[in-house]
């Protein structure tokens, strides 16, 4: 096919090309973290508007992720067969559709359409992210993978910043506090009266996002951003894949999606929970509202150490293990610490903070599963990639399993569902990345 005769070997971009195509994919992860992390506010805004529980209103995340596990394998199949850019181009017609779902959702205050919304929306990204990760992770030498990650992470956790800020601005008024606070004595009619003013205020933003994202769309279609060949193998890798049939036959490519799904969900908890935990300590939506953007900031120092540090002064194996130790020490401050601090002119409990910390842990911990999960794949690349993408699910999963525990107990308890996760993070960084061969295997 012609996207086929075009695609190059990334070694063989020159420098400028291979900077040009790492900032076109930047504008890329922006969009990606602008569309993800604006859930952070969307989940405590719908469980007002909606009156939901805790469980119910996580359902915000997990119809927006759960898109990964059911399009990932078909989208690593429709870039085969379109390339790069003709398969980004219409991952982002997939999410402009789900924007412009949000316009009849709220016109009907309907929590379903909402849902359907999301799911098309995480559809377009699941396009988006199966090409794009693989893409900037083989562009460039394998040993400043992290680094390159990294800068990703920038532009998708910078926008993550300001996701839950714009969207406050553009939705939320400032007599809001007091009027979420009066909805429990209102009337029926004149509760539901409010509720409608209030979802339909989400219209406007999603019908300019959808039109933004289609513009995206056919810029990236028309870039010079090269097709990059996945399926190339050297001759000593080709002979040690040439006995592998099965992307099943790469321990250390499935332990590691097994690594991403927890990591995501763990991240995903930090950001889209604190709000609500903040909450808990008497803290409204209005001020609580810049905690996320707190947790992002974190993660960012976290992405600036590792593009300053990696591979000169710490190789990315061992950055990876610090971040996983870093999350299971913060997890078990969350649960075992109390007391007022004063931090940013905020004065809460210490604990709160160290739900913010949780985003310097998780920082480099993408950048690093990354590159080892798809060492050695060869012309499994594409494939191994939309099996990583799958474990973005994680994001679905993790906090319908905090927000289950968070109804059964208190949202504080409810962080115990991070424990495990670093534990087996840090089993991964420390050994299960090194897998080969699975233990039963002849």
């Amino acid at each position: 096919m012609p996207t086929k005769k075009m695609a190059v070997k990334s070694e063989s971009l020159s420098q400028k090309d291979t900077w040009i195509s790492i900032a076109i994919i930047g504008v890329l992860f922006f969009v990606f973290g602008f569309v993800s992390w604006i859930n952070a506010i969307l989940i405590p805004y719908f469980k007002i508007a909606f009156t939901l529980s805790n469980f119910d209103s996580y359902l915000v995340a997990f119809a927006f992720y759960i898109s990964y596990l059911v399009m990932s394998i078909p989208s690593s199949y429709l870039l085969k067969a379109v390339g790069f850019k003709k398969g980004m181009m219409f991952g982002f017609f997939i999410m402009a559709v789900g924007a412009y779902i949000f316009i009849p959702a709220a016109m009907g205050r309907t929590y379903e359409v909402f849902l359907l919304g999301l799911f098309t929306l995480g559809t377009g990204l699941a396009v988006l992210q199966t090409a794009a990760n693989p893409y900037v992770t083989i562009l460039g030498p394998k040993d400043k993978a992290v680094q390159r990650i990294s800068i990703m992470g920038i532009f998708n956790k910078g926008a993550g910043i300001l996701a839950p800020i714009i969207f406050a601005a553009v939705v939320l008024r400032v007599g809001d506090t007091e009027l979420f606070q009066q909805l429990e004595t209102m009337g029926e009619l004149e509760k539901n009266a409010v509720l409608d003013e209030l979802i339909q205020r989400v219209i406007t933003p999603y019908a300019v996002v959808g039109t933004v994202l289609v513009g995206l769309g056919i810029l990236v279609r028309f870039s010079p951003l090269p097709e990059i060949d996945t399926e190339h193998e050297s001759a000593e890798l080709a002979v040690a894949n040439s006995t592998k049939t099965s992307i099943l036959q790469f321990p250390h490519l499935i332990l590691g999606a097994l690594a991403i799904f927890l990591h995501v969900g763990t991240q995903v908890i930090a950001i889209d929970t604190v709000i609500g935990y903040a909450n808990s300590y008497g803290i409204g939506l209005m001020e609580a509202k810049v905690f996320p953007s707190f947790t992002l900031a974190f993660t960012i120092i976290g992405y600036l150490i590792g593009i300053s540090l990696i591979p000169k002064v710490i190789s990315q194996v061992n950055i990876l293990r610090i971040c996983t130790l870093l999350g299971t020490t913060f997890t078990l401050l969350i649960l075992f610490t109390s007391g007022d601090v004063t931090l940013f002119g905020i004065t809460t409990d210490v604990s709160i903070w160290f739900v913010v910390l949780l985003g310097l842990a998780n920082s480099l911990v993408w950048a690093g599963i990354w590159p080892l999960a798809l060492d050695g794949l060869g012309r499994f690349t594409k494939l191994g990639a939309s099996i990583m993408i799958m474990g973005l699910c994680g994001n679905a999963i993790m906090p319908l399993i905090y927000g289950y525990l968070a109804d059964l107990y208190n949202v504080r308890f409810a962080y115990w569902v991070l424990f495990p996760c670093y534990l087996y993070l840090v089993y991964y960084a420390a050994y299960g990345h090194k897998v080969r061969k699975w233990a039963f295997s002849a």
